[in-house]
């Protein structure tokens, strides 16, 4: 059975700008090492400015720790940012309180990385996406709840039949897809995936992300897709962000940024990845990256990118480039933004 976006109450967005991060930061205070010490914070995210398209997919690509999973709490309203503002059609969510908040919080939902550890395990799959309509009872009249929840089940490939099971019956790719229901559940206009397939396996994750992109064609959501696995991202994309030490560092079309990249670290992180290839078809030039990420209490002076950057200058450590316009709409954090020629390992 497949379900129109008028009989879910959905209505399809254009692709103007749905939501915006303005200046970002997340810092974490860390105990002092001494009662009297300086006290520090760890900078998650340090000045973080995107935009996610309404109807369109934002991937979000990056190393572990570069503040990805932080950018989902903020985006998601699970967290206030420390400064900066996140504006969802045009408003800050964190300026809103009481009904106003609530509206926000059922239009952004999120699709969590353990699709198990997610769902309740003492409920049911009924009483589990039930539970949305118990905490917004206006949206869907009690004697219509069962009845959504049956379509919602068809809606992702479930046999609405087996609403009384409990999530341990059934698979991990079952298990998130009875998560990509309960996001849907409140008709929210953007889903913020976080690591949402990397639990699968490989052949799932392909069925969830091509399920992923159904709804969207179908309820013109509006997707932040965040993940380790590069090509995923590109196959499920309309625009990347790539993430280093809490900033952004590249930005662009899916095309941009996988075939033309001009961020060093971007052209490392897809020379990693052995199955992609660029837009002509040729193969990338491994680029190996010197030691680990700096950490984010104490982040390098100048581009935070220098220290590991296979063609940094000593001006590189004088002074942070600016996210600006490279080709277009591409825009790239570097200096010497462009293409690297680095002998293969």
């Amino acid at each position: 059975m497949s379900l129109t976006e008028t009989e879910l109450g959905f209505t399809a967005q254009s692709h103007e700008s749905i939501m915006e991060l303005r200046g970002v930061k997340q810092h974490y205070p860390v105990a002092r090492p001494l009662p009297f010490g300086p006290r520090k914070v760890v900078k998650a995210l340090d000045g973080v400015d995107l935009q996610v398209a309404g109807g369109r997919t934002l991937g979000v690509i990056g190393e572990s720790g570069c503040g990805k999973s932080t950018l989902a709490r903020i985006m998601s309203g699970l967290e206030k940012p420390t400064e900066g503002q996140v504006l969802f059609q045009g408003v800050d969510i964190n300026s809103l309180h009481g009904a106003e908040r609530a509206e926000m919080r059922r239009n952004i939902q999120l699709i969590f990385q353990d699709p198990y550890a997610s769902l309740n395990p003492r409920m049911t799959i009924e009483q589990i996406l039930l539970e949305p309509f118990e905490i917004h009872p206006e949206l869907v009249r009690p004697s219509a709840r069962r009845a959504k929840v049956r379509e919602l089940m068809e809606l992702v490939g479930l046999n609405p039949d087996h609403l009384e099971r409990y999530p341990h019956n059934f698979s991990g790719g079952q298990q998130q897809r009875i998560g990509i229901a309960r996001g849907i559940a409140l008709n929210p206009k953007v889903l913020i995936c976080d690591e949402a397939v990397s639990a699968l396996d490989v052949s799932v994750r392909a069925q969830v992300v091509n399920l992923l992109m159904q709804l969207q064609r179908e309820l013109g959501l509006s997707y932040v897709f965040i993940a380790h696995d590069l090509q995923i991202v590109r196959h499920i994309s309309d625009s990347v962000a790539t993430m280093y030490l809490g900033r952004v560092v590249e930005t662009g079309t899916y095309d941009q940024v996988y075939d033309d990249s001009a961020h060093p670290y971007t052209q490392a992180l897809l020379s990693a990845a052995p199955e992609l290839r660029r837009g002509d078809g040729t193969d990338r030039k491994l680029i190996m990256l010197q030691g680990d990420p700096p950490s984010p209490i104490d982040p390098p002076t100048g581009c935070r990118f220098h220290t590991r950057c296979p063609i940094a200058q000593p001006s590189c450590a004088l002074g942070e480039p600016a996210l600006e316009p490279w080709r277009d709409d591409h825009q790239v954090r570097c200096y010497f933004p462009g293409p690297i020629s680095v002998k293969a390992e």
